[in-house]
């Protein structure tokens, strides 16, 4: 893959770039905050940053309406963010603390906020893509107007649940957009060493999906593909996108990533997607000591929110079992 080149600056939507830019920085604090707290034991089990993939959380949620759905998978943190979700609550969550999004219960790779919409990170690749199908299919039942949003990585294109959650969207014309986050790693071995054919779009394509395909880290292209997508997949047309992108970290934050060449990953550095749009902003005539301080906000922003989450009582041992689905002993109906 290829650095990213910076989105071009002439008749940039200056304002709305600014807030983009605000939300990938704060996406990309609350990450290194979650690190620092899983390297002080403050989290037990695994985080997955999704650092270097932001514009795509933020190009794609950035055109949805708060009512609309999305699902993400075990590097849920940005899309959750990017959602609306409050920082403080996600990082209580991910804590284990009183207060969590799931009251302590979910952890990283359960994080879920359905009052903004955000239906669930998963832990099992692909697993999410069928439940978006699901959630599509009951607004499509209903009569709603919301799109659902499936975020999964490159890796789950190859298990069951990929193929069988586009044929049930296409069959039904269900308002959905696929968005495969290519970063071309499945956990610690890349993709294209064990993907047979021409890759993701391909398959979707084979099944009748309109497939389209961006430079995951080019925000303004983000922003620009999904607002299209996600207005036809509102329409009841499904879509998929293909955003290739580059995860900046290894595959956890207790990964070094030994397996990425070091040329490799200090040239994706240089096409990182935050300092691109910064460099955009700035060629559009943004102050750098305005883009100085935005950045500034942010990092106070996660600062505070990692204290007072480690502050944050543990939650009451009544809770333990509150929210967890009791259908009574399987074996009282079976027999």
């Amino acid at each position: 893959m290829s650095a990213a080149q910076p989105p071009r600056a002439p008749n940039l939507n200056v304002e709305r770039y600014r807030g983009f830019y605000q939300e990938m920085l704060r996406i990309r604090e609350f990450e290194l905050a979650a690190i620092r707290a899983a390297e002080a034991n403050l989290v037990l089990g695994a985080i997955h940053p999704s650092i270097g993939q932001e514009a795509v959380a933020v190009g794609v949620c950035g055109n949805l309406e708060r009512a609309d759905i999305i699902l993400s998978t075990h590097r849920g943190h940005g899309h959750t963010m990017a959602k609306g979700a409050d920082p403080l609550t996600m990082m209580r969550e991910l804590m284990g603390r009183a207060g969590g999004t799931s009251q302590g219960k979910g952890g990283s790779m359960h994080i879920a906020d359905f009052g903004v919409g955000m239906l669930g990170a998963n832990g099992v690749v692909a697993a999410n893509i069928n439940i978006a199908v699901g959630a599509a299919h009951a607004i499509k039942l209903r009569g709603g107007d919301e799109v659902v949003i499936c975020f999964f990585g490159d890796g789950a294109t190859n298990r069951g649940p990929f193929l069988e959650g586009l044929n049930w969207a296409g069959v039904f014309n269900l308002p959905i957009l696929f968005v495969c986050e290519d970063n071309g790693f499945a956990a610690t071995t890349r993709t294209s060493a064990m993907t047979a054919g021409a890759g993701p779009a391909a398959r979707a394509a084979a099944i009748g999906i309109e497939t389209a395909e961006v430079d995951g880290n080019d925000l303004v292209a983000v922003d620009e593909v999904a607002r299209d997508l996600i207005a036809e997949a509102r329409r009841g047309k499904p879509r998929f996108l293909l955003a290739r992108t580059y995860r900046l970290t290894g595959h956890t934050s207790f990964d070094p990533a030994a397996y990425r060449p070091s040329d490799e990953v200090d040239a994706r550095w240089r096409g990182e997607p935050i300092a691109a749009i910064r460099s955009a902003l700035r060629d559009a005539g943004e102050e750098e000591a305005d883009l100085d301080a935005i950045a500034e906000a942010a990092k106070a922003e996660m600062i505070a929110a990692f204290e007072a989450a480690k502050a944050t009582d543990w939650p009451e041992k009544a809770l333990a079992y509150a929210d967890v689905q009791d259908i009574g002993d399987p074996r009282e109906g079976a027999f």
